[in-house]
C-alpha cells in the first residue's frame, strides 16, 4: 500500500513538474516565469522525492530523498527571490499587462 502511494506521490510530482515547464515557456516575463519554476517546480520535486522515499522504505535511500527535499524548499524560494530582486535591480522591464508593482511603491521609486 506504501508502494501506490509513492508511486501516485511520484506521477503527481512528474504532473508538477511539467506544469512548471511549460510555465517557462509560456509566461511572458521573468517575474511570472519564476513563480512558475518556483511553485510548481518546488512542489513537484519535493512529491517526486518523497515518493521516492516511500518506495525505497527504510534506508539510505529515502533518507537522501528526505535530504534532497528539505535542501530544495530551503534553497529553491531563497533562489527565486534573489533572482527576481536582481532582475528588478538591473532594470528588467515587467510585462506591460502587470496590474501592481508593490516592490516600486514600498521602495517609493514611482517606476512601474
Amino acid at each position: 500500500m506504501i508502494d501506490v502511494v509513492g508511486y501516485i506521490l511520484i506521477f503527481v510530482g512528474i504532473l508538477f513538474n511539467i506544469f512548471g515547464c511549460i510555465g517557462l515557456v509560456r509566461f511572458p516575463d521573468v517575474y511570472n516565469r519564476l513563480q512558475a519554476a518556483t511553485k510548481c517546480v518546488t512542489l513537484g520535486t519535493v512529491l517526486l522525492l518523497v515518493g521516492v522515499a516511500l518506495v525505497g522504505g527504510v534506508g539510505s535511500t529515502a533518507a537522501k530523498a528526505i535530504v534532497c527535499a528539505v535542501f530544495i524548499l530551503v534553497t529553491s524560494p531563497t533562489a527565486a527571490h534573489a533572482i527576481a530582486k536582481g532582475a528588478y535591480a538591473s532594470g528588467v522591464k515587467l510585462w506591460e499587462k502587470t496590474v501592481v508593482d508593490k516592490y516600486a511603491e514600498r521602495a517609493g521609486s514611482g517606476r512601474s
